[in-house]
């Protein structure tokens, strides 16, 4: 039987677990972290950079270095002109009115930002298990409204990475036995 994968997709840093034994276990990344920054760089070679390399990088090349991306899901642009004035890189509007950020010349939507992270953790608990993972289950704040806990669900589902993604709300409750 497959296992099934828990993400807490967070606003500064995201984190990867699973059961085993009946017990949580967080998975360390490639870089050997438990935590890995919810960051993502675009470098003008046309590589793109998830995590802490991301975040170094976000000195010399700040216009190309996305963070807080969660801030900026399911939400309209003209929702987001504050938050928009407090980041480097831009933020644009789309044709249908939600948010995009631009980087190197190339419009993203934060789903697509979100799955660009979610993608090196899915990897990183694949390289743990041994195995291809196919379900997993997401956190989202419990001030997300609906519109935002959608925007997460669809992030994990373009090019179908996972069959199977639920997610849930974090409750205070849930985040002390955590």
């Amino acid at each position: 039987m497959a296992k099934v994968i828990g993400i807490d997709l967070g606003t500064t840093n995201s984190v990867v677990a699973v059961v085993e034994g009946g017990n949580p276990t967080v998975i360390a990344n490639q870089e050997g972290s438990r935590l890995t920054p919810s960051v993502a760089g675009f470098t003008k070679e046309g590589e793109i950079l998830v995590g802490q390399v991301a975040k170094r990088q976000a000195i010399t090349n700040p216009e190309n270095t996305v963070f807080s991306i969660k801030r900026f899901m399911g939400r309209r642009y003209d929702e987001v002109l504050q938050e928009s004035k407090l980041v480097p890189y831009k933020v644009a509007k789309a044709a249908n009115g939600d948010v995009r950020i631009e980087a190197r010349g190339k419009q993203y939507s934060p789903p697509e930002i979100s799955a660009m992270i979610l993608r090196k953790l899915k990897q990183a608990a694949e390289a743990y298990l041994g195995e291809k993972v196919t379900q997993a289950v997401i956190t989202v704040p419990a001030y997300f409204n609906d519109s935002q806990r959608r925007c997460v669900s669809s992030t994990s589902r373009p090019r179908r990475r996972w069959p199977t993604v639920s997610t849930r709300r974090r409750t205070r409750r849930s985040l002390s036995t955590t």
